[in-house]
């Protein structure tokens, strides 16, 4: 087996940096009127990725290093979680007590099968998919971000304007993911 190669052939990298996201904690401190901002950051999201893999070599896009998943993945991944993100916003405008919950076993990702498509139309369906979650909430009268709802996971209430950094931070965290596995050096 050549060095740097895993047992299936895949490439091996060194251990992420990125934090695993199961293990991050959040402390949703901060004024309501940051709302603007994390819409700018949420509506970004797509062109980022973009971005991210504008010059990396292709072969790298479908890459599984150490059998987890390739840079698509991730991508799809993003796209895969609007349909839950957009749920959780339509719970706080509902009298619920409790955002709806995430399969934790990412299975929708796991089995879309990511890798068979182009990059160009997993990017393609998450920016159309996250400009209508943008387009939604900016329709939303300013007093509903401050509505609070139980979340599910962290096992904490939140505010809708929480839920949405809380999907900000998710996005980066996949972005920094993917940085790692299509250009190891910048991420270094």
């Amino acid at each position: 087996m050549a060095k740097g190669f895993t047992k299936n052939g895949s490439p091996q990298r060194a251990e992420s940096k990125v934090q695993p996201w199961f293990e991050r904690r959040f402390d949703f401190n901060f004024p309501i009127a940051q709302f603007p901002n994390i819409c700018v950051r949420l509506r970004g999201t797509p062109a980022r990725l973009e971005e991210i893999l504008k010059d990396a070599a292709t072969d790298l896009f479908t890459a599984k290093p150490d059998g987890k998943w390739s840079a698509q993945e991730h991508a799809g991944h993003l796209f895969d979680l609007e349909p839950l993100w957009m749920a959780r916003v339509e719970d706080f405008l509902t009298d619920g007590a409790t955002l709806t919950v995430a399969d934790l076993t990412n299975r929708k990702t796991d089995e879309a099968n990511h890798n068979s498509r182009t990059l160009r139309e997993i990017v393609a369906d998450f920016r159309a998919a996250r400009l209508h979650l943008v387009s939604c909430i900016g329709r939303l009268r300013p007093e509903v971000f401050a509505s609070s709802r139980l979340h599910p996971r962290l096992k904490q209430s939140i505010r809708l304007v929480d839920h949405l950094v809380f999907v900000a931070e998710h996005d980066d965290h996949h972005l920094a993911r993917i940085c790692e596995i299509v250009d190891p050096l910048s991420s270094a």
